[in-house]
Protein backbone atom coordinates (compact mmCIF):
# COMPACT_ATOMS: atom_id res chain seq x y z
CA UNK A 1 0.00 0.00 0.00
CA UNK A 2 2.80 2.59 1.01
CA UNK A 3 4.56 2.16 -2.59
CA UNK A 4 1.27 2.42 -4.19
CA UNK A 5 0.38 5.20 -2.21
CA UNK A 6 3.79 6.79 -2.93
CA UNK A 7 3.55 6.42 -6.59
CA UNK A 8 0.00 7.46 -7.03
CA UNK A 9 1.48 11.07 -4.83
CA UNK A 10 4.48 11.40 -6.88
CA UNK A 11 1.91 11.03 -10.30
CA UNK A 12 -0.40 13.79 -8.83
CA UNK A 13 2.68 16.14 -7.96
CA UNK A 14 3.56 15.60 -11.57
CA UNK A 15 0.00 16.79 -12.88
CA UNK A 16 -0.08 19.49 -10.20
CA UNK A 17 3.42 20.88 -11.47
CA UNK A 18 1.80 20.84 -15.28
CA UNK A 19 -1.55 22.29 -13.99
CA UNK A 20 0.39 24.90 -12.44
CA UNK A 21 2.11 26.15 -15.48
CA UNK A 22 -1.39 26.45 -17.37
CA UNK A 23 -2.00 28.54 -14.27
CA UNK A 24 1.17 30.46 -14.97
CA UNK A 25 0.60 31.23 -18.74
CA UNK A 26 -2.92 32.75 -17.45
CA UNK A 27 -1.12 35.23 -15.17
CA UNK A 28 -0.18 36.96 -18.85
CA UNK A 29 -3.96 37.93 -19.02
CA UNK A 30 -5.26 38.16 -15.67
CA UNK A 31 -6.39 41.56 -16.46
CA UNK A 32 -8.43 40.26 -18.97
CA UNK A 33 -12.17 38.83 -18.38
CA UNK A 34 -12.83 35.82 -19.93
CA UNK A 35 -15.45 34.77 -21.55
CA UNK A 36 -14.40 31.25 -21.46
CA UNK A 37 -12.25 29.96 -18.21
CA UNK A 38 -10.39 27.01 -19.80
CA UNK A 39 -8.41 24.10 -18.32
CA UNK A 40 -7.17 20.58 -19.14
CA UNK A 41 -6.67 18.32 -16.25
CA UNK A 42 -4.46 15.38 -16.50
CA UNK A 43 -5.80 12.34 -14.28
CA UNK A 44 -3.98 10.11 -12.63
CA UNK A 45 -4.90 7.87 -9.89
CA UNK A 46 -4.98 4.08 -8.40
CA UNK A 47 -7.89 2.03 -7.50
CA UNK A 48 -7.38 -1.56 -6.03
CA UNK A 49 -10.14 -2.97 -8.28
CA UNK A 50 -9.35 -0.83 -11.61
CA UNK A 51 -5.45 -0.36 -10.85
CA UNK A 52 -3.50 2.66 -12.39
CA UNK A 53 -6.13 5.01 -14.44
CA UNK A 54 -4.46 7.72 -16.71
CA UNK A 55 -6.33 10.49 -18.72
CA UNK A 56 -6.98 13.76 -19.46
CA UNK A 57 -10.35 16.41 -18.74
CA UNK A 58 -10.80 18.95 -20.81
CA UNK A 59 -13.10 21.43 -19.28
CA UNK A 60 -14.18 24.78 -19.33
CA UNK A 61 -16.49 27.48 -17.03
CA UNK A 62 -18.65 29.94 -18.79
CA UNK A 63 -21.71 32.19 -18.65
CA UNK A 64 -24.81 30.99 -20.89
CA UNK A 65 -25.71 34.57 -20.95
CA UNK A 66 -23.30 36.97 -20.32
CA UNK A 67 -25.73 40.10 -19.31
CA UNK A 68 -26.52 37.36 -16.28
CA UNK A 69 -25.16 38.70 -13.53
CA UNK A 70 -27.01 36.23 -11.00
CA UNK A 71 -26.64 32.74 -12.40
CA UNK A 72 -23.36 30.67 -11.34
CA UNK A 73 -21.39 29.73 -14.31
CA UNK A 74 -21.78 27.12 -16.03
CA UNK A 75 -19.42 23.94 -16.48
CA UNK A 76 -18.84 20.98 -19.34
CA UNK A 77 -15.88 19.27 -19.87
CA UNK A 78 -15.33 15.68 -21.35
CA UNK A 79 -13.19 12.87 -19.61
CA UNK A 80 -11.17 10.11 -21.25
CA UNK A 81 -9.50 7.47 -18.67
CA UNK A 82 -7.82 4.36 -19.33
CA UNK A 83 -6.56 1.68 -16.84
CA UNK A 84 -3.73 -0.96 -16.49
CA UNK A 85 -6.41 -4.08 -15.76
CA UNK A 86 -7.74 -2.68 -19.50
CA UNK A 87 -10.61 -0.52 -18.27
CA UNK A 88 -11.88 2.37 -20.17
CA UNK A 89 -14.29 5.47 -20.05
CA UNK A 90 -15.31 8.23 -22.35
CA UNK A 91 -17.87 10.85 -20.41
CA UNK A 92 -18.97 13.83 -21.31
CA UNK A 93 -20.64 16.34 -18.48
CA UNK A 94 -22.39 20.08 -18.09
CA UNK A 95 -24.20 22.04 -15.40
CA UNK A 96 -25.75 24.98 -17.08
CA UNK A 97 -27.36 27.77 -14.92
CA UNK A 98 -29.00 30.21 -16.86
CA UNK A 99 -32.58 33.30 -16.72
CA UNK A 100 -31.07 34.51 -13.47
CA UNK A 101 -30.34 30.75 -11.70
CA UNK A 102 -34.17 30.57 -12.27
CA UNK A 103 -33.38 27.04 -15.03
CA UNK A 104 -30.71 24.77 -13.82
CA UNK A 105 -29.94 21.76 -16.37
CA UNK A 106 -27.48 18.60 -16.34
CA UNK A 107 -26.53 16.33 -19.28
CA UNK A 108 -24.19 13.41 -18.84
CA UNK A 109 -23.58 10.97 -21.41
CA UNK A 110 -20.73 7.98 -20.37
CA UNK A 111 -19.37 4.52 -22.67
CA UNK A 112 -16.75 2.07 -21.50
CA UNK A 113 -16.24 -1.38 -20.32
CA UNK A 114 -15.29 -1.96 -17.01
CA UNK A 115 -13.45 -4.52 -15.84
CA UNK A 116 -14.19 -4.98 -11.71
CA UNK A 117 -14.92 -7.11 -9.00
CA UNK A 118 -17.34 -8.43 -6.83
CA UNK A 119 -17.44 -10.61 -3.29
CA UNK A 120 -19.33 -14.31 -3.23
CA UNK A 121 -20.06 -16.17 -0.39
CA UNK A 122 -22.65 -18.81 -1.45
CA UNK A 123 -20.13 -20.94 -3.13
CA UNK A 124 -17.97 -23.73 -1.84
CA UNK A 125 -15.02 -21.30 -1.76
CA UNK A 126 -16.34 -17.76 -0.65
CA UNK A 127 -13.98 -15.12 -2.24
CA UNK A 128 -14.02 -11.76 -4.77
CA UNK A 129 -14.98 -12.95 -8.70
CA UNK A 130 -14.16 -10.90 -11.45
CA UNK A 131 -16.90 -9.19 -13.75
CA UNK A 132 -16.51 -7.07 -17.03
CA UNK A 133 -19.26 -5.04 -18.15
CA UNK A 134 -19.61 -3.18 -21.13
CA UNK A 135 -21.92 0.24 -20.46
CA UNK A 136 -23.59 3.01 -22.23
CA UNK A 137 -25.04 5.46 -19.70
CA UNK A 138 -26.97 8.63 -20.89
CA UNK A 139 -28.77 11.05 -17.98
CA UNK A 140 -30.37 14.43 -18.27
CA UNK A 141 -32.33 16.54 -15.88
CA UNK A 142 -33.93 20.10 -15.56
CA UNK A 143 -34.61 21.75 -12.85
CA UNK A 144 -36.95 25.17 -12.28
CA UNK A 145 -37.17 27.57 -9.10
CA UNK A 146 -40.80 27.43 -7.67
CA UNK A 147 -40.19 29.72 -5.09
CA UNK A 148 -36.82 31.12 -3.23
CA UNK A 149 -34.72 28.48 -2.84
CA UNK A 150 -36.35 25.88 -3.56
CA UNK A 151 -36.46 23.88 -6.86
CA UNK A 152 -38.17 21.52 -8.59
CA UNK A 153 -37.80 19.29 -11.94
CA UNK A 154 -37.63 16.27 -14.42
CA UNK A 155 -35.11 14.11 -15.27
CA UNK A 156 -34.86 10.97 -17.68
CA UNK A 157 -31.73 8.44 -17.55
CA UNK A 158 -31.00 5.55 -19.68
CA UNK A 159 -28.36 2.77 -19.51
CA UNK A 160 -27.47 -0.43 -21.60
CA UNK A 161 -25.15 -3.14 -19.67
CA UNK A 162 -23.34 -6.09 -21.37
CA UNK A 163 -21.59 -7.92 -18.24
CA UNK A 164 -20.00 -11.66 -18.08
CA UNK A 165 -18.98 -13.20 -14.92
CA UNK A 166 -15.47 -14.75 -14.17
CA UNK A 167 -16.02 -19.03 -14.56
CA UNK A 168 -19.50 -18.31 -15.13
CA UNK A 169 -20.68 -17.90 -11.37
CA UNK A 170 -23.29 -16.09 -12.52
CA UNK A 171 -25.16 -16.15 -16.13
CA UNK A 172 -23.75 -13.50 -18.52
CA UNK A 173 -26.74 -10.76 -18.75
CA UNK A 174 -27.66 -8.07 -21.67
CA UNK A 175 -30.29 -5.20 -20.02
CA UNK A 176 -31.10 -1.83 -20.02
CA UNK A 177 -33.35 0.60 -18.70
CA UNK A 178 -34.72 3.42 -18.64
CA UNK A 179 -35.73 5.68 -15.52
CA UNK A 180 -38.52 8.79 -15.57
CA UNK A 181 -36.58 10.94 -12.68
CA UNK A 182 -38.44 13.15 -10.21
CA UNK A 183 -36.96 16.00 -8.56
CA UNK A 184 -36.81 18.28 -5.39
CA UNK A 185 -34.03 20.63 -4.05
CA UNK A 186 -33.76 23.45 -1.35
CA UNK A 187 -30.70 25.33 -1.98
CA UNK A 188 -29.83 28.41 0.11
CA UNK A 189 -25.65 27.60 -0.60
CA UNK A 190 -23.85 30.36 -0.97
CA UNK A 191 -21.85 28.91 -4.10
CA UNK A 192 -22.86 26.01 -6.19
CA UNK A 193 -18.64 24.89 -6.51
CA UNK A 194 -17.46 25.81 -3.52
CA UNK A 195 -20.13 26.85 -0.55
CA UNK A 196 -19.09 28.32 2.20
CA UNK A 197 -22.43 28.16 4.45
CA UNK A 198 -26.18 27.40 3.57
CA UNK A 199 -27.52 23.95 3.40
CA UNK A 200 -28.30 21.39 0.38
CA UNK A 201 -31.62 19.14 0.79
CA UNK A 202 -32.18 16.74 -2.16
CA UNK A 203 -34.92 14.67 -2.72
CA UNK A 204 -34.91 11.86 -5.88
CA UNK A 205 -36.89 9.32 -7.41
CA UNK A 206 -36.09 7.05 -10.27
CA UNK A 207 -38.84 4.75 -11.53
CA UNK A 208 -38.45 2.22 -14.04
CA UNK A 209 -41.52 0.93 -14.88
CA UNK A 210 -42.11 -2.15 -16.83
CA UNK A 211 -44.35 -0.24 -19.75
CA UNK A 212 -41.43 2.11 -20.25
CA UNK A 213 -39.26 -1.15 -22.33
CA UNK A 214 -37.73 -2.24 -18.65
CA UNK A 215 -37.62 -5.98 -17.96
CA UNK A 216 -38.76 -5.81 -14.39
CA UNK A 217 -40.53 -2.80 -12.13
CA UNK A 218 -38.11 -1.05 -9.94
CA UNK A 219 -37.87 2.55 -7.79
CA UNK A 220 -34.43 3.84 -6.37
CA UNK A 221 -34.87 6.84 -3.98
CA UNK A 222 -31.84 9.17 -3.37
CA UNK A 223 -31.78 11.74 -0.49
CA UNK A 224 -29.29 13.91 0.59
CA UNK A 225 -28.46 16.56 3.30
CA UNK A 226 -25.49 19.01 3.10
CA UNK A 227 -24.62 21.35 5.33
CA UNK A 228 -21.70 23.70 5.83
CA UNK A 229 -20.28 25.97 8.69
CA UNK A 230 -17.68 29.03 8.04
CA UNK A 231 -14.74 28.96 10.18
CA UNK A 232 -12.07 31.74 10.13
CA UNK A 233 -14.04 34.14 8.79
CA UNK A 234 -15.26 32.30 6.42
CA UNK A 235 -11.58 31.00 5.16
CA UNK A 236 -12.05 27.45 5.96
CA UNK A 237 -15.73 25.33 6.20
CA UNK A 238 -16.53 22.32 8.34
CA UNK A 239 -19.56 20.62 6.12
CA UNK A 240 -21.10 17.73 6.94
CA UNK A 241 -23.48 15.13 4.90
CA UNK A 242 -26.20 12.35 5.18
CA UNK A 243 -27.18 10.67 2.15
CA UNK A 244 -29.73 7.88 1.59
CA UNK A 245 -29.62 5.73 -1.36
CA UNK A 246 -33.10 3.14 -1.64
CA UNK A 247 -33.85 0.28 -3.92
CA UNK A 248 -37.07 -0.68 -4.06
CA UNK A 249 -38.48 -3.98 -5.81
CA UNK A 250 -36.13 -5.32 -8.30
CA UNK A 251 -32.92 -4.02 -8.41
CA UNK A 252 -30.31 -5.88 -10.81
CA UNK A 253 -26.85 -6.27 -10.19
CA UNK A 254 -26.07 -3.22 -12.10
CA UNK A 255 -28.34 -1.26 -10.42
CA UNK A 256 -26.92 -2.03 -6.97
CA UNK A 257 -25.20 0.22 -4.86
CA UNK A 258 -21.41 -0.18 -3.44
CA UNK A 259 -19.92 1.89 -0.55
CA UNK A 260 -17.13 3.76 -1.77
CA UNK A 261 -16.32 7.15 -3.48
CA UNK A 262 -18.02 10.20 -1.94
CA UNK A 263 -20.31 7.75 0.28
CA UNK A 264 -17.62 6.70 2.20
CA UNK A 265 -14.30 7.30 0.81
CA UNK A 266 -11.94 4.28 1.96
CA UNK A 267 -13.17 1.56 0.34
CA UNK A 268 -12.46 0.36 -3.16
CA UNK A 269 -12.80 -3.50 -3.52
CA UNK A 270 -16.51 -3.40 -4.16
CA UNK A 271 -16.88 -5.72 -1.40
CA UNK A 272 -19.87 -4.70 0.74
CA UNK A 273 -22.49 -4.34 -2.59
CA UNK A 274 -26.30 -4.16 -1.48
CA UNK A 275 -30.03 -2.72 -2.66
CA UNK A 276 -29.62 0.46 -0.15
CA UNK A 277 -26.69 2.29 1.27
CA UNK A 278 -26.74 4.86 4.38
CA UNK A 279 -24.11 7.14 5.37
CA UNK A 280 -22.97 9.85 7.85
CA UNK A 281 -20.15 12.35 7.11
CA UNK A 282 -17.77 15.27 7.91
CA UNK A 283 -14.90 17.40 6.27
CA UNK A 284 -12.88 20.12 7.21
CA UNK A 285 -11.70 22.10 4.65
CA UNK A 286 -8.95 23.96 5.79
CA UNK A 287 -6.97 26.65 3.33
CA UNK A 288 -4.04 27.63 3.61
CA UNK A 289 -3.51 29.84 0.37
CA UNK A 290 -5.63 31.39 -1.88
CA UNK A 291 -5.11 28.51 -4.37
CA UNK A 292 -4.24 25.32 -2.13
CA UNK A 293 -5.89 23.43 0.54
CA UNK A 294 -6.11 20.35 2.60
CA UNK A 295 -8.93 18.46 3.85
CA UNK A 296 -9.51 16.13 6.94
CA UNK A 297 -12.92 13.60 6.50
CA UNK A 298 -14.44 10.99 8.35
CA UNK A 299 -17.85 9.12 8.42
CA UNK A 300 -19.74 6.01 8.63
CA UNK A 301 -22.48 4.04 6.60
CA UNK A 302 -24.34 0.90 6.22
CA UNK A 303 -26.11 -0.84 3.61
CA UNK A 304 -29.36 -3.61 3.07
CA UNK A 305 -29.85 -5.82 0.27
CA UNK A 306 -26.73 -7.54 -0.04
CA UNK A 307 -26.84 -10.93 -1.43
CA UNK A 308 -24.06 -11.55 1.40
CA UNK A 309 -26.25 -11.10 4.42
CA UNK A 310 -23.65 -11.25 7.10
CA UNK A 311 -22.86 -7.79 5.01
CA UNK A 312 -26.25 -5.98 5.93
CA UNK A 313 -26.66 -3.42 8.37
CA UNK A 314 -23.20 -3.24 9.98
CA UNK A 315 -21.17 -0.31 10.44
CA UNK A 316 -18.33 0.30 8.05
CA UNK A 317 -16.12 3.45 9.26
CA UNK A 318 -14.05 5.51 6.82
CA UNK A 319 -11.53 8.31 7.20
CA UNK A 320 -8.56 10.22 5.60
CA UNK A 321 -7.47 13.45 3.97
CA UNK A 322 -6.72 15.42 0.58
CA UNK A 323 -5.20 17.75 -0.94
CA UNK A 324 -6.56 20.68 -3.14
CA UNK A 325 -6.11 23.20 -5.47
CA UNK A 326 -7.78 26.15 -7.59
CA UNK A 327 -7.87 24.73 -11.13
CA UNK A 328 -9.33 28.15 -12.30
CA UNK A 329 -9.11 31.56 -12.22
CA UNK A 330 -12.16 33.20 -11.87
CA UNK A 331 -13.90 30.42 -9.85
CA UNK A 332 -13.34 28.61 -6.89
CA UNK A 333 -13.60 25.04 -8.19
CA UNK A 334 -10.92 22.91 -7.04
CA UNK A 335 -9.32 19.62 -7.96
CA UNK A 336 -7.26 17.15 -5.70
CA UNK A 337 -6.10 13.82 -4.24
CA UNK A 338 -8.02 11.84 -1.34
CA UNK A 339 -6.42 8.57 0.36
CA UNK A 340 -8.89 7.16 3.12
CA UNK A 341 -8.75 4.06 4.89
CA UNK A 342 -11.54 2.03 5.56
CA UNK A 343 -12.89 -1.75 7.12
CA UNK A 344 -9.98 -3.87 5.79
CA UNK A 345 -9.96 -1.54 2.62
CA UNK A 346 -8.54 1.48 1.34
CA UNK A 347 -8.52 4.14 -1.42
CA UNK A 348 -7.36 7.11 -3.16
CA UNK A 349 -9.74 9.80 -5.00
CA UNK A 350 -8.68 11.96 -7.70
CA UNK A 351 -11.46 14.73 -7.60
CA UNK A 352 -12.52 17.01 -9.78
CA UNK A 353 -14.72 19.34 -7.33
CA UNK A 354 -15.49 18.61 -3.70
CA UNK A 355 -16.61 15.56 -2.05
CA UNK A 356 -19.86 17.25 -1.35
Amino acid sequence: MIKVLSTSIMLFLWSFAVLAQISKKDTLTEKKVKAVDFNVMPYLNYNRTLDFMFGAIPMMMYKVDKTDTISPKSLSGISGVYTTNKSYFIASFNKWYFKEDRWRAQFFAATGNQNAQYYVDDIDVPDFYDYDTKKTMVHFTVLRRIIKSLYGGLGYGYAHYDTKYEDNIEPSSITHTNALQLFAMYDTRDAVYYPTKGDKIKLRWLTYPKWFDNMTDANKIFSEYNTYIPFRTGTDVLAARFSGKFGLGNISFEQQVTIGGNDIRGYSEGKYRGDGLMDLQAEYRYNFHKKMGIVGFAGVATIYGSDTENFNWKMYPGAGAGFRYKAFKTEKFNVGLDAAVGKCDWGLYFRLGEAF
